[in-house]
Order: C-alpha cells, then structure tokens, then sequence
C-alpha cells in the first residue's frame, strides 16, 4: 500500500464539508502547517476541529477560523486567538472548553479503546453540566467519553514511506497520541526517508496507525510570543 501522496491538497483529497479533524501541535509547536493550509484552499466547511490550541489570528488554526470554515472548536488553550474570540461573544463560534489533561486523555482512550472514563477536574464547574458524577474513595468524578475524529492531522519531525514517525522535543506532547485517534491518520514530515533509514528505538508512532504521509515544505515554525532580554 503506498501511503505517499504529492503534497497535502492531494492527502486531503475526500476530507468533506462538516467532519470532525483532530490535529497535533501545542500552541503553535509541531502543528501541521501544510495540512491546514491546504484544509484553507479546500474550501471546506463546518469543520469540528479538536486541538490543544486555536492558532493564532494569521496563523495555524486561526486561518481557517478568518474564512469561517470551523464551526466548532475543541480545545484547552485559545488566549492568543482574537478573532475566536470575537465569535465566540458574537455566538458565531461553538466552543468546547476542556481542561487540558482530560482532553490528552480523552484522545488517549480513543487511541486504545476506551469509551470512557472517570476523572476529578471539572468537578461542581461548568464543565460538568450534564455529566455523569460518580464517587470513589470519597472523591467526586465526572465521566468522560473518548474522543474521536474523522481525520488526524499530525505533524513530525522525519518519517518514512511505510509512516512510522519520529517527533521532536515537545512536539510529542498530543501528537503521538493524536495520530492513534483518527480514521484516517495523515502526517506531514520535515524529512520522509526509506523504510531502514529510522532508528527502530527513535520511532514514536508506527506506520500501523498512518494512513497517509506527505513531505512538508516552507515550515514558519512561529511561536505564540517571543521573550527576549537585553544582555551585557
């Protein structure tokens, strides 16, 4: 089975109007850039996206949040994004706010197939409404449920054609366990070589769970803010 295409306007190819797509990345680190660039130029609407963050208002996710091509986000992190705020008070955006560790392991479960699960954050919030609340030890839970996607979109550091993948650094963070929870898996990598060419004990994801893999380009590689400080 060839897993890989020209670029990532051929990978997305059957992505339709109105799906679900879970994407790598923590904050603007390791998120796949040339997939969502070409999610852009698709066209495609009504999306649901999942993803620790919300890109920022000319970059990442918040591009297609200018075109109104998402209808909902899933996400724990959204502070650099003024544009989903301005729908989000306009009641133009839906918004699933999730603490951050329960939305990792959500995708986690999805990832080994556990429908749900019962965890301590959220408990008498918001984020509890409509939940089932359960007791353990005198401690209160919420159930959550597992979280799936139509596609999962994942950036990597190198990766072969068979779509085993290596990550770096913090990248790893909710990518590799991203690329475990979606239907169809589609990776874009700074450098794809010949299955042989990874070192077995570096790869992070096996091709098992890749459907798809593209040779990215013309990485930016922003960061949400820049901290610098004068020296002597």
């Amino acid at each position: 089975m060839n897993k890989v295409f020209a670029n990532a306007e051929a990978a997305i190819f059957d992505v339709p109007d109105n799906c679900t797509i879970m994407l790598g990345g923590f904050g603007l680190c390791g998120i796949p850039e040339n997939l969502i660039n070409a999610l852009k130029k698709k066209g495609v609407t009504g999306l649901t996206c999942i993803s620790n963050n919300a890109g920022v208002d000319d970059f990442g996710l918040g591009l297609l949040l200018k075109t109104k091509q998402i209808k909902k986000m899933m996400s724990s992190y959204v502070g650099e994004n003024a544009e989903f705020e301005r729908q989000l008070l306009a009641g133009e955006l839906e918004v699933d706010l999730i603490p951050q560790g329960t939305l990792v392991t959500r995708i986690q479960m999805a990832g080994v197939g556990i429908p749900a699960f019962y965890v301590p954050a959220g408990y008498g919030t918001e984020v509890a409404e409509g939940k089932e609340v359960r007791e353990f030890n005198n401690k209160k839970y919420l159930m959550e449920y597992a979280l799936h996607a139509d596609f999962a979109f994942v950036k990597a550091w190198k990766g072969d054609t068979m779509g085993n993948l290596v990550f770096r650094k913090t990248t790893r963070n909710f990518s590799t366990s991203i690329a475990k929870a979606g239907t169809i898996t589609i990776a874009e990598v700074e450098e794809l070589v010949q299955p042989g060419e990874l070192d077995p004990d570096r790869i992070d994801i096996a091709g098992i769970y890749v459907h798809r893999i593209v040779q990215g380009m013309n990485y930016e590689k922003r960061i949400e803010r820049r901290t610098v400080r004068l020296t002597k």
